[in-house]
């Protein structure tokens, strides 16, 4: 599988699927999109191997085609379509998206590896390890974020997963954090951003009235809840619905569109563009 973006102009889907015919690549799947606001090419190919002249390895097609890579100005990735990506789960007390992700993971439908799960607290260990994955307990102390910041890292790199998402993780995260897991760090948001942001807003949202409520999946930056928007959904209620129906319902929209927003990153079908996601279907 290639992925690639870059500053738009003619002839890039040319190289790109000229070169895959010059190596004997079979192209089992290709998306492409065009910015013409930013100026910015987007593009995810799938591709096999066709004929004789198809390269043996990954480094000598990387080799082939860093030629093409360096007269596009190609921000690139080469990967096997059956790489799933290492990822590290950060959760509280809530146990509904990590639950989830865990069942999906099992179930071999989850598009990317979930190599670990860090906490705060201790709740939900026996539910992670019986899916045998490992559970680390890292207690926030009184102003020691940045330390317990620094040994969810430590997580990450132990297990060789660039990717950490927040599955209902009650901790803000330090901007300096987020600046450095920039483009890494997804977190879902318990309502319809940009709508209802920060603490109870279910309550809130049962207090106007709404009609809708939903679920938000966005990357994670240093403006709280301002991030790249990569998936949403929403669900119909009524003036019959109660708070605490508001809760339920809202927690299964979390699971499901926070489990598709993982599986667009593990098929690599996320692309950032400024403060906006190109995410092909």
């Amino acid at each position: 599988m290639l992925t690639l973006t870059c500053a738009d102009r003619v002839g890039i889907v040319a190289g790109v699927s000229g070169f895959l015919a010059e190596q004997d690549g079979f192209i089992l799947d290709s998306q492409q999109y065009a910015d013409l606001e930013t100026g910015r090419f987007f593009m995810r190919v799938v591709f096999t191997a066709g004929g004789p002249r198809f390269p043996a390895d990954r480094a000598a097609l990387v080799a082939a085609f860093t030629p093409v890579a360096e007269r596009f100005e190609l921000d690139w990735g080469l990967s096997a379509a059956d790489e799933k990506p290492a990822l590290v789960v950060a959760v509280s007390k809530g146990s509904h998206c990590l639950n989830d992700l865990l069942h999906r993971q099992q179930a071999g439908t989850l598009s990317a590896r979930i190599a670990a799960v860090v906490s705060n607290h201790e709740k939900l260990r026996d539910l992670t390890e019986w899916h045998g994955v490992p559970y680390h307990h890292l207690p926030v102390e009184p102003g020691g974020n940045a330390d317990q910041e620094r040994a969810i890292e430590a997580v990450m790199e132990a297990a060789g997963a660039p990717y950490l998402v927040l599955a209902r993780y009650m901790q803000v995260l330090t901007p300096e954090f987020a600046d450095r897991l920039a483009g890494r760090c997804i977190n879902i948001h318990h309502s319809f951003l940009p709508g209802f942001k920060g603490a109870k807003p279910y309550h809130r949202a049962h207090d106007r009235g709404v009609k809708l409520i939903g679920a938000t999946a966005h990357f994670v930056t240093s403006d709280l809840d301002e991030g790249p928007i990569i998936e949403q959904a929403v669900e119909r209620v009524d003036h019959r619905d109660s708070v605490d129906d508001l809760i339920r319902i809202g927690r299964d929209i979390e699971a499901q569109v926070l489990a598709r927003a993982v599986d667009a990153i593990g098929a690599r079908r996320v692309f950032l563009n400024g403060q906006r996601t190109v995410v092909f279907r």
